[in-house]
């Protein structure tokens, strides 16, 4: 028996959701055949919703300009955080060039 669900938020929860199309017999062997057998399986309005675990974050790199004495750490971090989603930055030096480099999820 499937019973109704609240939505998931996926940007702070480990969870996600999927709704495949109407609840039938078909719902719960969807969810799985897309998901695997962990998968939870939910009636939510008359639709087939699977929540499942979701796949960690991948981390890209990038760049937002140069550290020096006018941006240093603290601003080369900010810098990241508004170019680049979810985005942190530090400074890093590659023989006499003072990088600011960003790490982000992607």
């Amino acid at each position: 028996m499937y019973t109704n669900v609240a939505v998931v938020n996926q940007s702070r929860a480990s969870t996600c959701l999927d709704t495949l199309g109407p609840c039938d017999k078909n719902c719960a062997p969807q969810c799985q055949a897309k998901y695997g057998p962990s998968v939870q399986v939910k009636c939510t309005n008359g639709k087939c919703t699977c929540l499942y675990q979701c796949r960690p974050s991948k981390v890209c790199y990038g760049g937002a300009g140069f550290c020096s004495e006018d941006c240093d750490r603290n601003c080369c971090n900010m810098n990241c955080a508004k170019k680049y989603l979810a985005g942190h930055g530090s400074c890093l030096t590659l023989v006499n060039i003072n990088l600011c480099e960003c790490e982000y999820s992607c």
